[in-house]
């Protein structure tokens, strides 16, 4: 008996054994899974980078979409009154600018899709340049529920005068048209921005307060402008400056200044008017002929060779408008004083 259930008692233990290895067999397979598992888990929370979860949130597609749409659609003519836009709309506005950079505004004529593109503008703010004039009627008739706004009201704008030598005599002819050139006065530019104030006042009644106060701002900086300029120029002796087109009549009544211009109704001049501008700048020393960008600078040249002086180049159409105007005091004040 006793050899027999000493058997019995060995079979049962190598059972026991079998069992716990088959145990921990299985408890070793569910281990190693759990950590694969978490072990994934972990690599694609590290692929998802937080802020791309959060960029995308409707949330801030929601605040995105709400900023779009409530900004308005201003179309103006040219590059200075985006500036003067923008200064008194601040974030509330979208301006787009109808004469590009670099591209001469007087014979302009508007692209199809920018008359396309008036579909969705609230405002149109007028100058009263010429292509304006031309291309008001469809202009209106591409959106009739468009506000246009007169930045001009309340000006009292000048005849484009211009200077015909002959014989050594000079006659002053005004053109049929008057000068548009009214961005390139401070005292003018408060005017229109009371103006542009107006209109968007009109158009967005709800932040007349924000409005105001970006008015009350900019017209402070104009006036400090204005302030910096007449100082500058204020010791300048020689007040006489020639330019190819004539488009500093209000900067240079501002500041008791007098242009010459090369240009003869938008006509190069004949021989006998270029023989007399250039005689007359060596009377006067003048020693800088100023032309603009968007014309073609030859007459300009050529007197800057015969009177041994040179050409700079300044533009009236700079969209940084009050940097650009101390720009070219600075250089007149320079250029007039030698």
């Amino acid at each position: 008996m006793l050899p027999f259930l000493g058997l019995c008692l060995a079979d049962e233990v190598q059972n026991c054994i079998e069992d716990i290895k088959m145990r921990f067999s299985i408890y070793a397979r569910m281990v190693m899974l759990l950590c694969s598992m978490s072990i994934i888990s972990g690599c694609n929370s590290v692929s998802t980078p937080k802020n791309s979860v959060e960029n995308n949130s409707p949330e801030l597609k929601q605040i995105a979409t709400e900023t779009v749409n409530n900004s308005m659609d201003i179309t103006v003519s040219i590059m200075p009154q985006k500036y003067f836009v923008e200064k008194i709309g601040g974030k509330n506005v979208r301006v787009n600018v109808m004469v590009p950079p670099g591209i001469d505004l007087h014979n302009y004529e508007p692209k199809p899709q920018q008359l396309q593109s008036l579909n969705d503008a609230q405002a149109y703010i007028t100058t009263g340049i010429a292509f304006e004039s031309a291309w008001m009627d469809r202009i209106k008739s591409a959106n009739p529920k468009m506000l246009v706004i007169d930045s001009t009201q309340g000006i009292e704008r000048i005849p484009m005068m211009e200077h015909h030598h002959h014989g050594g005599e000079e006659n002053h002819q005004a053109e049929e048209t008057l000068d548009p050139h009214i961005w390139l006065s401070p005292k003018l530019v408060k005017i229109q921005a009371q103006n542009i104030y107006d209109g968007l006042v009109k158009i967005d009644p709800k932040r007349q307060v924000e409005y105001q106060s970006n008015l009350n701002q900019f017209i402070t900086e104009i006036d400090q402008l204005d302030q910096q300029i007449s100082q500058k120029l204020a010791p300048v002796k020689n007040r006489k400056f020639i330019v190819f087109h004539p488009a500093w009549g209000y900067f240079a009544k501002d500041y008791n200044l007098e242009q010459e211009s090369i240009e003869v109704g938008g006509q190069e001049p004949s021989a006998a008017e270029l023989a007399n501008l250039i005689s007359e700048a060596k009377q006067e020393n003048i020693k800088v002929i100023f032309a603009q960008p968007e014309f073609n600078p030859s007459s300009a040249e050529t007197i800057s060779k015969e009177i041994g002086g040179k050409v700079i180049f300044v533009s009236d159409l700079d969209e940084n408008w009050s940097n650009n105007l101390l720009k070219v005091s600075d250089l007149l004040s320079q250029t007039l004083n030698p």
